[in-house]
């Protein structure tokens, strides 16, 4: 796993890539152009990191439960290896967990999953119940991974507690086919007490002009 990082300090953003992106997308996509301020200023240290989609989620020849087993790998990865070493190089405390479009239900996968470890999750045009992809399959592990599902049956009180401490922020275009997901997921989550700050925008907004405003918007935080 290849992971590249900008900044000197402030909080550290982990930054998931799109559908089969890498490492280098968010830096091909001028995205540390877009965050110089907060880069420069000591604000926010981004970190641009790799996926395994190839061997989870779009690898169609797996058994969907398979799939899911080795997004929850990836999810051990980032959790046991990727942000102890982000916090080698940088000790600031505060982690924020983000993405677009696939990478945004990375982001709100991970960062719900382990709510103790990230304090932020942005999601920017996200789609936060995977049952589609699998087919309407469903197992332990499908489970663990899908957000709309764990969710809606978690019921442990520190693990609530903990989400309840982080800034959830979804955003989403009012004519993104998957806008009345984020509605419904939004009040998911308010319906276990998690709040969350549901950001409509005009029209499809689903692309990286629109992604590039939204991350600049949200990363200190909802408006």
């Amino acid at each position: 796993m290849h992971v590249r990082w900008f900044g000197w300090g402030g909080a550290r953003l982990i930054a998931f890539p799109t559908t089969m992106g890498n490492h280098n997308e968010w830096p091909n996509r001028y995205m540390p152009d877009v965050l110089r301020e907060h880069l420069a200023r000591g604000w926010l240290q981004l970190w641009c990191v790799d996926t395994n989609h190839d061997a989870s989620w779009y690898d169609k020849k797996r058994h969907p439960g398979d799939r899911a087993w080795q997004h929850l790998r990836y999810d051990a990865y980032i959790r046991d290896e990727l942000l102890p070493f982000t916090q080698h190089v940088n000790g600031n405390p505060f982690v924020i967990a983000t993405g677009a479009s696939f990478g945004a239900f990375h982001a709100m996968s991970i960062g719900l999953r382990n709510p103790g470890h990230f304090h932020r999750i942005i999601g920017m045009s996200g789609m936060y119940d995977i049952d589609g992809m699998v087919g309407g399959y469903s197992d332990q592990n499908v489970h663990a991974a899908n957000p709309a599902s764990f969710v809606s049956f978690e019921n442990d009180h520190g693990r609530l507690s903990a989400m309840r401490r982080q800034d959830i922020i979804i955003a989403i275009g009012k004519h993104d086919p998957h806008y009345e997901q984020n509605k419904s997921f939004s009040g998911m989550l308010w319906g276990k007490g998690v709040g969350n700050a549901l950001r409509e925008w005009e029209g499809n907004a689903h692309d990286w002009p629109y992604w590039e405003k939204m991350i600049v918007q949200y990363v200190g935080g909802h408006d």
